[in-house]
């Protein structure tokens, strides 16, 4: 008896038409909802679905920072220790995105990620006083290139600052054992504020690194241009850094003076434009660009001008309008009140009601 090719695929056609039915008749009962939707509801971790994690644990760090243990869906490709994802969680209705580093080593089935309050950080705020364990938050894949090379340098130097110790934490809790030497200097204002300070110095006690503390409030900001005498070797070390501007700015202007090489640098934030009084206003999804003054709200102007965006009441109500605030400043024209988002933020702005206060881009 002869076999065709069409008789053996029969059996997997069937049921991809069975399959197909059933959807459809899922989607009619389901309407006007699709029914991925309501899977989304009982399985919203399944391949498949938008990428989320579901929130394992709360726990605090310092008084102004918390770990939180995320559990991701199955669409989650792993990282390298120092790459960072960005985290969307609901605030007030609003959908915000903010990047975090990952703490935690590859390889287990739990992420985390950590957190320092920042003043009027609406999703520092709520990781830290809002987030609860069986909460569900948005999660993009792990990006980065601050990461250590698969062949681990001899000497490392670490120095970092503030939060700029979270994508370093990540690098020693996956790779500790294949640095053979590893001094890391570490800036923050006092020792109860340190992150991971418990367990920094647990490390350098067992010989595992050579940990150096500079507490601001006592001591001052750490000097760069003393750092060969805390480190001679330092021409010798690969270096990775991490932490405020101001510290990683002093770094490569030291480095380049030394003519050393071997700085890797990780920003947390670029440094932001200082607000003005109108501005260049540029549309991302269009390619426009026009000069506003200070008092044009941004959707009249770009609806003058071709870009054609959501609306509503057009008073600041109904927040129909709101659209992210890539990069620069606009002011609030009922208040005054100036927001200013460093590039790729996505901060939301009502754009019936913000002005130009400087050069800005509009995710339009």
């Amino acid at each position: 008896m002869t076999t065709y090719a069409s008789d053996a695929e029969a059996p997997a056609t069937l049921r991809g038409r069975l399959r197909d039915r059933l959807w459809k008749v899922a989607a009619a009962a389901t309407h006007p909802l699709d029914p991925s939707e309501y899977l989304d509801m009982f399985r919203p971790l399944r391949a498949g679905a938008d990428l989320r994690a579901r929130v394992i644990e709360v726990r605090p760090e310092t008084a102004d920072a918390v770990t939180v243990v995320l559990r991701p869906g199955a669409a989650w490709r792993g990282h390298q220790p120092g790459q960072y994802v960005r985290i969307g969680l609901e605030v007030d209705g609003i959908r915000l995105w903010r990047s975090y580093s990952l703490t935690s080593a590859p390889g287990s089935d739990l992420l985390t990620i950590t957190a320092k309050s920042v003043p009027d950080g609406l999703v520092s705020a709520h990781l830290a006083q809002e987030l609860r364990p069986g909460q569900l938050v948005h999660l993009d894949q792990a990006v980065g290139d601050f990461v250590l090379p698969e062949r681990a340098p001899r000497k490392v130097l670490f120095v970092t600052g503030g939060s700029g110790i979270t994508p370093v934490m990540g690098m020693l809790r996956s790779g500790l054992d294949r640095l053979d030497d590893v001094v890391l200097v570490h800036s923050e204002s006092c020792p109860e504020n340190v992150i991971f300070g418990d367990e920094l110095r647990a490390w350098a006690d067992a010989g595992h690194l050579r940990l150096v503390e500079q507490h601001t409030d006592t001591h001052g900001r750490l000097d760069v241009a003393a750092l060969a005498d805390v480190v001679p070797d330092l021409a010798e070390r690969e270096t990775w850094a991490c932490g405020p501007a101001g510290l990683l700015d002093a770094l490569e202007e030291q480095w380049a003076s030394l003519e050393l090489g071997g700085l890797h640098t990780e920003r947390f934030r670029t440094a932001l434009a200082e607000p003005g009084e109108g501005g260049t206003v540029h549309f991302t999804g269009t390619g426009t660009t026009i000069e506003l003054d200070g008092t044009t709200p941004i959707l009249d102007a770009g609806e003058q001008n071709g870009v054609l965006m959501p609306s509503g009441c057009r008073m600041g109500i109904c927040f129909s309008c709101v659209l992210p605030l890539r990069s620069g400043s606009v002011r609030d024209l009922r208040s005054g009140d100036v927001t200013t988002a460093a590039p790729g933020d996505g901060v939301l702005i009502q754009t019936c009601i913000s002005a130009a206060a400087g050069a800005c881009d509009i995710d339009c």
